[in-house]
């Protein structure tokens, strides 16, 4: 099969489910798709086993043509990280910075340590023993709370405004930190700790994260410029697609992190670009493109992850896991988000239910499975894959269904939210 015509599959898929959604299930875009995906790929594997169809097998060969780690990490994800921090607040942001700044490091790296050590223990507790290396690896992917899965969401929950900004600008950084972990870990896994030292560590942090925000600002103020000299929409729109792709491209040749370049030059593209940069045609277009740009891709990212379980070889044994996993991330995250909350307290006034809807809001997704399908062969890969998948799912469906619930329980009537 062509590359054209798996894409039209995904594109195909991606709208008739939307469209059931719409006409039935009325979900958040991205959990009824993703609800629907899953169900037609379980039903699939069901019909399979009783021996009536092949269409699993089909659907299988179908995903072994998409790779889901590259697909997201070298594709989708430039395009929905810019898309997404082009609408966030920066003054809000920067309300919030010295919150998203402790998350998204500290923060990261607790939590890799809490849920890694908690697995290793479990996992030896039940017989089904993981390496402590293999489980922190299982840690720091799953750890970074998921920019696409969180923005797509909050636009449809009820959370309050200023909780769902921190919680947004968290997950938009906390994923420059989380790669720099994950590659360290996974060196010292694999084999080749001998070269991982805290000076080797310290330097991959300094090239992707410090690298990639400082090359985010040179992209955003090019295209800044370039903006300015001209008021012609369709090349305006043009520009920023421009450094969508080509930042992002070049990002990966310098060996800075791409998903922080992009944020950072959406957050300026986003307020100082539109500000004064813009017309007010140019901003309705530039608008309109972006917001289909993120619909679209977000259908297909979330179509995949549904139908992912076609590939991911999970038995029972191994839902059982990673339902163990669900809590034990839960709660190195009301560990990471309660400590630093509290923490700046001392300073800032947070209302008392910060923590609680912090730490249920963080959700994980499609990057944490695209890097863990990355993971080279071994005993462990299965393991750490399928508790991975089982915890993104839960996220998504549990988590990404009932935040706004749980934030119009706990907020004063009145109070402002993000919808």
């Amino acid at each position: 099969m062509s590359v054209f015509g798996v894409f039209a599959i995904l594109i195909t898929l991606a709208a008739v489910f939307g469209w059931v959604n719409e006409r039935t299930l009325r979900l958040p875009t991205a959990i009824g798709i993703t609800l629907a995906a899953l169900i037609l790929s379980l039903v699939l594997i069901g019909l399979h086993g009783l021996g009536l169809t092949t269409l699993d097998l089909w659907a299988q060969d179908l995903l072994d043509r998409v790779p889901f780690g590259k697909l997201v990490m070298q594709g989708l994800l430039s395009f929905l990280l810019f898309a997404g921090s082009l609408h966030v607040e920066l003054n809000e942001l920067a309300r919030n910075r010295w919150p998203v700044l402790v998350l998204a490091t500290a923060g990261v790296v607790l939590s890799t340590l809490l849920v890694g050590t908690a697995i290793w223990w479990l996992l030896g507790l039940v017989g089904l023993g993981l390496p402590y290396l293999w489980a922190l690896v299982f840690g720091a992917l799953i750890s970074p709370t998921d920019p696409i899965a969180i923005l797509g969401i909050l636009k449809s929950s009820r959370t309050p405004a200023g909780l769902g900004n921190l919680i947004a600008g968290e997950s938009l950084f906390n994923d420059g930190v989380g790669v720099v972990v994950f590659t360290a870990l996974l060196d010292l896994a694999v084999g080749s700790g001998h070269s991982v030292t805290l000076q080797r560590i310290a330097e991959l942090f300094l090239r992707e994260a410090i690298g990639g925000l400082m090359f985010g600002m040179v992209l955003g103020l090019v295209a800044y410029q370039a903006l300015k000299w001209i008021d012609n929409y369709a090349v305006e729109v043009l520009i920023t697609l421009a450094v969508v792709t080509g930042g992002y491209a070049l990002a990966g040749a310098l060996h800075t992190s791409g998903p922080l370049a992009m944020v950072v030059a959406g957050l300026f593209l986003g307020n100082r670009g539109r500000r004064f940069a813009m017309s007010d045609v140019t901003r309705e277009h530039l608008d309109t493109f972006w917001e289909l740009v993120d619909e679209i891709l977000n259908a297909v990212l979330f179509l995949l992850i549904g139908m992912e379980v076609l590939v991911v070889d999970v038995t029972w044994p191994l839902v059982l896991v990673g339902l163990a996993a669900v809590v034990v991330v839960l709660g190195a995250r009301l560990v990471s988000v309660g400590t630093t909350i509290n923490l700046l307290r001392i300073r800032r006034r947070y209302e008392p239910y910060t923590v609680r809807l912090m730490t249920w809001g963080g959700l994980r997704g499609g990057i944490s499975i695209a890097l863990a399908l990355s993971l080279p062969p071994s005993a462990a890969r299965e393991m750490v894959v399928a508790m991975t998948y089982v915890v993104v799912v839960f996220s998504i469906l549990v988590q990404g269904l009932t935040v706004g619930r749980l934030a119009r329980r706990m907020l004063p009537q009145g109070a402002p939210t993000s919808s």
